[in-house]
């Protein structure tokens, strides 16, 4: 993409995701509809822009004056998110015209995504208006925005968690809630995101092509249920796939996915071998599920300047007690996704085991340090030998804090946690560590924030922990393959 196009799609979306001014349509003294709370969600959030409640009977609403229309706003408006009945919406446009709006969204269902001929063509007239008036259309049926940075929260009731470098475009609103949820509970931390619903206007594509164009937005995650340009989005795709990671969940797999994707956003979907064919041809990375979705933009945050291929990864356990079972379903996990495990060097065994003695330790790879007596200096002194070793280019740490603090006082588990997040910073080679949920979750969330915080990405299980290796390791590949 070169400099101009780039600059060009900076300043198209610079009033949708920094809008200077915002009016929603649809706010009523009722707090339980969606455009009054949704008005009070931006007003609490600080949104530093000037914000403006429409509805035809006028009033006063939160301290605010209610304009009866967008014709009454002194000024051209950046954003206008509309609540009201779709058989309002015709009329609203003109008036959004009129105002000189630079984008509408359209949280308002019922059209397309009901199967019948007036939804679309309410659609057509939609887009046709907007191309008259010379705005843009996000949605219809859908949240909108979420710029933390604009203190602009994700729909009514939406929280607005830390400003990051993660983007995320999503044709469902609950999807883009869940990632947002997500993010603010295991840190990851986004730029910006969008749901977009039934994409009449602004599509999928043209989302993808300024997060790409974004310098704030390092690696962006989709989540996508049919597409309206099919050559399009996979030539998007490819172009973007070559400069930043694109994460790709592709729902409607299923003859009754695909059904549910046409009921919901009224999008066509194509077979899951042509999808799966498509994004592998792109450079993208294919998930399946929201979970695998988070974990994978979670590590791609964390270990970003990641360049192994994944045949180097050691896994450590036996913080406290045995890792021998920790060790082989750690290996099955690892081997099944086609990450490597390769034993130790002569030297790092051997270095080992002058640490951690013989008696009771594996030391090939995986290695069990429960030899260690869970001493953190020790522990320390072992993870250096591992990380100094040529072959090792990633270590897996499992450890689990329910049965650690069967043994250790709250503050060993503290210095360990330290030990983890003095090496992040003292080397260069990642840390990925495993921390099950169990019955210390109050002290196993602390830990995994202060871990975070380090650019240590934690799982909850190893099987998670190795598909985000894995689809790290995959973009790394794709990228060698280019030549970067």
């Amino acid at each position: 993409m070169t400099e101009l196009p780039q600059k060009k799609l900076l300043q198209e979306f610079e009033p949708i995701f920094y809008p200077k001014s915002i009016a929603v349509v649809g706010v009523s003294q009722n707090m339980l509809k969606p455009g009054s709370f949704w008005f009070k969600t931006i007003v609490d959030a600080g949104f530093d822009g000037n914000i403006y409640p429409v509805n035809p009977r006028g009033g006063e609403f939160l301290g605010f004056r209610v304009y009866r229309s967008l014709r009454e706003i002194p000024e051209p408006v950046d954003y206008v998110i509309v609540s009201i009945p779709r058989e309002s919406v015709p009329s609203l446009l003109d008036d959004c015209a009129a105002n000189k709006v630079k984008a509408v969204h359209f949280f308002t269902a019922g059209f397309s995504e009901l199967g019948d001929s007036s939804g679309h063509k309410l659609e057509e007239e939609l887009v046709e208006k907007a191309r008259e008036g010379g705005f843009r259309i996000i949605g219809p049926n859908c949240i909108g925005i979420y710029s933390p940075e604009s203190k602009v929260p994700y729909g009514p009731g939406g929280k607005a968690g830390k400003v990051g470098s993660v983007g995320f475009i999503s044709q469902s609103g609950g999807i883009g809630e869940k990632l947002i949820e997500l993010g603010i509970a295991r840190g990851i931390n986004y730029s910006k995101g969008i749901s977009f619903g039934n994409g009449i206007d602004l599509d999928s594509p043209d989302f993808m092509e300024y997060m790409a164009a974004d310098p704030k937005i390092s690696v962006i995650g989709a989540y996508l249920e049919g597409t309206r340009n099919g050559r399009r989005l996979f030539n998007t795709m490819k172009a973007i796939a070559r400069v930043k990671p694109l994460i790709v969940w592709k729902a409607g797999r299923t003859d009754v996915g695909a059904a549910a994707a046409m009921s919901h956003t009224g999008s066509l979907a194509s077979s899951p071998a042509f999808w799966s064919a498509a994004l592998k041809q792109c450079g993208a990375i294919e998930v399946h599920g929201v979970e695998e979705l988070a974990d994978t933009l979670l590590i791609f945050q964390q270990l970003k300047h990641y360049k192994g291929s994944g045949n180097g990864v050691a896994v450590v356990g036996g913080m406290a007690d045995g890792g021998g079972g920790i060790s082989v379903s750690a290996s099955d996990a690892c081997a099944e996704l086609g990450l490597n495990i390769p034993p130790l060097t002569t030297r790092t065994r051997q270095g080992l085991t002058n640490l951690l003695g013989q008696v009771g330790s594996i030391l090939r790879n995986p290695v069990d340090v429960s030899q260690s007596g869970s001493n953190p200096s020790i522990i320390k002194e072992a993870l250096k030998l591992i990380f100094a070793d040529p072959s090792i280019d990633l270590a897996i740490i499992q450890i689990d804090t329910g049965v650690l603090l069967k043994y250790l006082p709250w503050e060993a588990l503290q210095a360990l946690n330290t030990v983890f997040t003095d090496l992040r910073s003292s080397q260069d080679k990642p840390i990925v560590i495993v921390s099950p949920p169990g019955v210390a979750e109050a002290e196993r969330l602390e830990m995994e924030q202060a871990l975070t915080q380090a650019s240590i990405p934690v799982f909850p299980t190893m099987e998670r922990a190795a598909k985000a290796i894995m689809n790290l390791s995959q973009y790394s590949h794709f990228q060698t393959t280019l030549g970067n």
